[in-house]
This record gives structure tokens, C-alpha cells and sequence, in this order.
């Protein structure tokens, strides 16, 4: 199975819903974590983006950012109470005002606070829970004495990005480690890091047999094709890929039009997008300047247009 990573900024309902229109292989997803608060009303905007009837592309998995057991269980109940089974717990954000609050990736130096929360937690959850972690905040190895504390509960999967959180997204990926967890862990376990083509995956898939789940984010929201390929070993010409990636965008583009308002606001938005979209030209980086500049829905549209033009000339 391939699942796709929460990308924050990126990987939105819009996003998640039109993907599955234009590209193949993704067969589930993570969303952006939310953050539990004290006060949960029926009405929450929160909740509004998980009703069945507004996610009708990759099925999603709600991601909670907490590190309070008692505001977890309100937010995790009340996704169940509108038809989300299961929820996802992140233990692996690694950004710094998200570490600074003891939260995402800033938890998994305190196992004593993690075997807490999920003993208030676990009685009292109504859906299924997952976690995606790192190995640690800033030693590979605190993941290891966090293992025997998840296998003492009953939990859905644990989804392993085998890099500290100090490390971010830079530096090597820690095999090593993983391959411990995966030993140590009586759950399934879910690979997420740095694959970005079928000869990574082949090489991760040799090395770690038992693995069957997979997690993408950067490799396929660069190159939404790779899902595809990994599972059908199929390849279309560029040239259609460029059409495919362009009547992508446009919807994209269309539907976030429709929600935000403002001469930037969406071409902020489909900057963000760019960011991960461009590497996918062979010329991506000039492309990625070239859209960085815009600023205003007129001038991107015109920039937008030569930038597929070209695309398509270059291969004829």
C-alpha cells in the first residue's frame, strides 16, 4: 500500500480530493494535523474539513497534534461521531514552535509522558489510532525505549520516519535504526522517508521484506507519477504527463479560487505548491524564481501559461 504523507499547506482536502482524478497508486492518506483544543462545538471548522460528503478522494486519516490526553480524546471523538474510524497521533513534527511546546516530535524524549498519555487515552478513544514518529528529538536511539511502550497497547499501526527531529529533512535517513524498531515492534509498521523513485523503493523493499506499507510525501507530490509507476511499472511520454500535471493544476487552481479571496492570497497558495510541483521540470528551480515573482492572480496565470508552453515545446 501506498500512503501519502501530511504535506502542511499542500496535502488539504482540495488537494487530497482532486489528486485521485488525475494520478493513480495512492491508496490512502494522512491529512495535516489539526491541534486539539479545550473547547470542542459541534460546528468546528476542524471537523467541517472530515465530513464524508467533502472528502470524496484518497481515503483520510485525521492527524491530531496534542499533547494533552484529555483534549486528544474530545477531537478523536468527535471525528468518530461524523465517520472517521481511525485517527492519527503525530509524534513527529519536528518543527521548532511545535517542538518548543513539548509537542509532534518535542514528546519523544519523555517516555514517561507518552506512556501517560496513551494510558489516559486508550480507554477512552472511540476510533482506532496510529502514530507517525521519528526516531527520536535528537538521539536516534530514544525511539527504542518508546517501542516497548507502544507494544503494551493496542494500537493500529506505527509509521517510522528514521530521522531525528533536529535533523528535519536533511542528513541520511537511519536504516539502522528502523530496522531495530521494526524487530522490536509487535504492530505493523509503516516506512515514510525520502522515497523519491522505484529504485529507492526497490532497494528499501530488499532490505526490509516485511514492510508492505509505504508513506510518500515530497518524492510524489514532486512527481505525482512515482505511485503509479511503483505499482503498475508503467511510464506514460512526458508530453502527456505535462498535459495531466496542467489539467491538475487548473483544478486546483479553480477550486482554491473559490475559497480565498485577495489579489495574493491564491497565488500564495499555488506558490506553496510550486515549491514541491516545479521539481518535476527538468528546469525546476528557474521555474520555481520565475512563479516566486508573481504576486499578483493576472500575472500568475500568464507566467503559468508559458511555463507548460515551454514544457511541451522542449520535448517536440
Amino acid at each position: 500500500m501506498i500512503y501519502l504523507a501530511p504535506v502542511q499547506g499542500i496535502t488539504d482536502r482540495i488537494y487530497r480530493n482532486l489528486f485521485p482524478l488525475y494520478f493513480k497508486g495512492v491508496d490512502i492518506a494522512i491529512a495535516p494535523f489539526i491541534s486539539s483544543v479545550k473547547k470542542m462545538k459541534p460546528e468546528n471548522n476542524l471537523l467541517r474539513e472530515f465530513y464524508p460528503d467533502k472528502n470524496t478522494g484518497i481515503p483520510t486519516i485525521p492527524q491530531i497534534m496534542s499533547s494533552n490526553p484529555d483534549d486528544f480524546t474530545r477531537l478523536a471523538n468527535a471525528l468518530y461521531d461524523i465517520g472517521c474510524g481511525t485517527v492519527n497521533w503525530n509524534l513527529g513534527c519536528p518543527f521548532r514552535m511545535v517542538v518548543k511546546k513539548g509537542r509532534g516530535a518535542g514528546m519523544l524524549c519523555y517516555p514517561d509522558r507518552i506512556e501517560s498519555f496513551l494510558e489516559k487515552t486508550m480507554p477512552a478513544i472511540k476510533p482506532k489510532i496510529s502514530i507517525k514518529l521519528r526516531i527520536g528529538l535528537t538521539y536516534p536511539a530514544e525511539v527504542l525505549e518508546l517501542i516497548p511502550i507502544f507494544n503494551r497497547f493496542e494500537l493500529e499501526e506505527l509509521i517510522i520516519h528514521p530521522r531525528t527531529g533536529e535533523q528535519m529533512y536533511e542528513g541520511k535517513v537511519d536504516l539502522d535504526i528502523f530496522e531495530q524498531c521494526l524487530n522490536l515492534s509487535k504492530h505493523r509498521v509503516v516506512y515514510n522517508g525520502d522515497i523519491d523513485s522505484l529504485e529507492k523503493l526497490e532497494m528499501l523493499t530488499k532490505r526490509f521484506a516485511s514492510v508492505d506499507r509505504w508513506m510518500i510525501g515530497r518524492g510524489l507530490i514532486g512527481n505525482p507519477f512515482l505511485a503509479e509507476k511503483i505499482k503498475f511499472n508503467t511510464e506514460k511520454p512526458y508530453n502527456e504527463k505535462i498535459k495531466i500535471i496542467r489539467a491538475f493544476h487548473d483544478q486546483l487552481f479553480t477550486e482554491y479560487s473559490k475559497i480565498l479571496s485577495g489579489p495574493s492570497h491564491i497565488t500564495n497558495k499555488m506558490k506553496e505548491i510550486w515549491t514541491y510541483m516545479g521539481s518535476f521540470f527538468e528546469n525546476g528551480d528557474k521555474i520555481r524564481k520565475r512563479i516566486n515573482k508573481t504576486h499578483h492572480r493576472d500575472n500568475y496565470v500568464d507566467i503559468v501559461n508559458k511555463i507548460f508552453h515551454e514544457a511541451q515545446i522542449v520535448q517536440t
